[in-house]
Order: C-alpha cells, then sequence, then structure tokens
C-alpha cells in the first residue's frame, strides 16, 4: 500500500515550450526540436513521457509549452489528459514554468513531489535514469532538499552550466540506501571557457547542470516565498485555479506578461542551501545544435554522418540529413566538402560550416524579418 501512495504523490512535469531554432530548417516554430522525429521513430517528447511512465502515472504528467505548439502535443500524446497540456502565453523563462507547475501539482496533491525535466534530451540508457530519478524522488519526499541531477561531464564542453559538488551525503537515519550517490551541491556555475571547463572535468568535482530538478511542492514553494516573493504569490493565485483548465488559461493570459522573466537557477538554485546533487551516472544529451547529431548517428569512413541517400567524392566529416518522405528523397552528391552540415526539406535547404552551426538561430531571425521568408520560420 505503501508504494502505492508514493507512486500517487510523484508528478513530473516537463518543459516544452523551446524553439529550437539551431536545427532549422527541420525544426520550426510548431514542430520545434522536441516535436520531431531527429532519431528513430518517436519525437523527443514522446520519447521523455515514456522515460518516466514506469515511474509516474501518465495522469500525473504534466506538458508546459506554448501556444503555438499546444495542439501538435497534443496530438503526440493522444493518451494524456488534454488539461495536462498548459500552454504559456508567452516565454518567461523557465522559473515562471517552474512556478506554473508547482501550482498544478500542489493543486492535486499539497504532498506531492515534483521532477522538472527538459523535453528535447538524449538518454539512451533508459534503466539508470530511471534509477536515479525514482531515488530523486524517495530523497526529496523525505526532507527539505532539493534533488538536481548533475550528469558525470565526458568532455570539457563549454555550452553547459556545471554544478560544484561538496561531500558524498550518508543515507539518513531510518531511510533505506539508495543506488544513487548525492553529493552536497556547493555551487552552480554558468558556461565556462574551454580551459576552465578541463579544469572541471580533470578534477571530478564538478558535474553537468542537465536542468532537471526533483522538489516537493512544500519545498520548492517555500524557496520560491524566500528567495522570488512574486513568483510565490503567482504560485498562491495560480494555484486556486489550476484544476480548472480554461480558468488557469484566462488568469495566465491576464498575468503571465508581467511576469518576471527568470531562469530557476538565477531564481532559485544559486541562493537556496539545501539543494543537493544527485550523480547521474547515465548517457545523455542535450543535442544542442546540428553537430552533435554526429555523436548519435553511424560515420562512413571519412566521418560522414548521413541520414540520406548519400554519395560523395573527398568529403570528409560532414552531417547529411534529408527531412523529406523516402519516398520524396533525391540523391544528395557532394564533392570536396569538409566539416559541413547539409539539411533538406520539402521547402528549404541549409548549408553551413559546423563551427558556425551556433549562429543558424541568427538565420532564422533573418528569415523572419523578410516578408517572403517568414513563412519558414
Amino acid at each position: 500500500m505503501k508504494a502505492k501512495t508514493v507512486i500517487k504523490d510523484r508528478f513530473v512535469i516537463i518543459m516544452a515550450g523551446g524553439r529550437g531554432e539551431r536545427f532549422w530548417p527541420v525544426s520550426r516554430e510548431k514542430t520545434p526540436k522536441q516535436l520531431i522525429k531527429l532519431l528513430g521513430d518517436k519525437s523527443f517528447l514522446q520519447e521523455a513521457v515514456a522515460r518516466v511512465l514506469p515511474l509516474v502515472p501518465l495522469k500525473n504528467i504534466f506538458i508546459i509549452t506554448n501556444e503555438a505548439q499546444a495542439a501538435e502535443v497534443r496530438k503526440q500524446l493522444p493518451k494524456l489528459p488534454k488539461e495536462n497540456v498548459v500552454a504559456e502565453p508567452v516565454g518567461r523563462d523557465t522559473c515562471a514554468a517552474v512556478t506554473l507547475g508547482a501550482a498544478l501539482v500542489g493543486a492535486r496533491s499539497t504532498t506531492g513531489v515534483m521532477a522538472v525535466l527538459p523535453a528535447d534530451h538524449v538518454i539512451p540508457e533508459e534503466k539508470k535514469f530511471q534509477q536515479v530519478l525514482s531515488d530523486a524522488f524517495d530523497v526529496a519526499a523525505k526532507g527539505q532538499a532539493i534533488v538536481t541531477i548533475g550528469i558525470k561531464p565526458t568532455e570539457p564542453a563549454t555550452g553547459y552550466g556545471y554544478i560544484r559538488t561538496g561531500v558524498e551525503l550518508p543515507t539518513p537515519p531510518g531511510a533505506k540506501k539508495t543506488k544513487t550517490i548525492f553529493f552536497k551541491a556547493e555551487q552552480f556555475v554558468e558556461k565556462p571557457n574551454f580551459e576552465t571547463a578541463l579544469g572541471y572535468v580533470n578534477s571530478g568535482q564538478y558535474r553537468w547542470n542537465a536542468g532537471m530538478f526533483v522538489w516537493s511542492f512544500i519545498t520548492v514553494t517555500n524557496g520560491l516565498e524566500k528567495h522570488q516573493p512574486e513568483m510565490f504569490a503567482a504560485c498562491q493565485r495560480w494555484f486556486k485555479v489550476a484544476t480548472n483548465g480554461p480558468k488557469l488559461a484566462k488568469v495566465l493570459a491576464k498575468e503571465y506578461p508581467a511576469i518576471k522573466k527568470i531562469s530557476i537557477d538565477f531564481a532559485l538554485m544559486e541562493h537556496a542551501q539545501n539543494v543537493i546533487c544527485a550523480d547521474g551516472a547515465f548517457a545523455w544529451d542535450d543535442l544542442g545544435a546540428w553537430p552533435a547529431l554526429a555523436r548519435h548517428i553511424k560515420a562512413d569512413a571519412e566521418g560522414n554522418c548521413a541520414v540520406a541517400d548519400f554519395i560523395h567524392v573527398d568529403a570528409a566529416r560532414n552531417i547529411i540529413y534529408d527531412a523529406r518522405s523516402k519516398d520524396r528523397r533525391t540523391p544528395i552528391a557532394v564533392v570536396g566538402l569538409r566539416d559541413s552540415i547539409l539539411v533538406q526539406t520539402d521547402d528549404a535547404v541549409l548549408l553551413a560550416h559546423k563551427s558556425q552551426a551556433q549562429k543558424i538561430k541568427d538565420m532564422v531571425k533573418k528569415l523572419a524579418e523578410d516578408s517572403r521568408l517568414k513563412k519558414l520560420v
């Protein structure tokens, strides 16, 4: 009976409102990275939901997205209760989304424990992830701890934030020992330069900040009350209407534009003294831009990674991706190209140097400003 009570009180909030501009032209505003099938036959969002289903009932999973994407989210998750897909009227960064998530959970169970997870991560070792998440749920349910899952770094990546870990924490008296190791989280560090990141990796003291958090409703609202009183006040207002979809949408439409735009890291994690870091000892990738795809697609002898009818002469280390349906694909022939990204869709072609992949965002902005081309955004 006890195990059922724990499961009943577990909730997952999946953040799925990003635009995924660095994966243009496949990722678009209405169907961004988390809603497309880049690897395999499920979208990243569908994978994210399937990963947590063994731990949490479907009715306790909420997707926070935006109005442009809500219809597609519901279409991709037909078994999820419609009211569990909540659209933010405007983007207000992760603290607002977490506050909204807390209101949704608290309205259903004030003893609830919630995991906040991004929608677009690649986690090949599902069983290991589920073990860590389950242990994090148990630890967050027992005390006043804010749990963050830190990933063991495999390289000196400069695109991620880092968490400096302190002492390994003992199992609390009377609690069952977990398989996951937990550390005191000493400091959240912004994206470092390469030399600093190398030092972090070599020290063994740092974990990548994957933006995965687990806390009880009580703990997160206490944290907001202490460090972000305006957010706490908003949470209290939303809590009152959180089980009434139309009423909640009305209140959010009125209040959301004035909400402070701040990340949960800045708003809460960097101030709180009760943060502990679960050792995320599982394979993980957040697929930030096209070059990351090379880690998941088998390369040919010259290092080209292709999802396409691809033929080449003297081309090396390219990423070739044909997003058209198989019956519409035509051969993509490449001569002498090196370290490049070539993406073909039904209505656009992208050619970029891998080292410039972050600038694809700038290209999307340029398209949006051109009346002829903004339909491609």
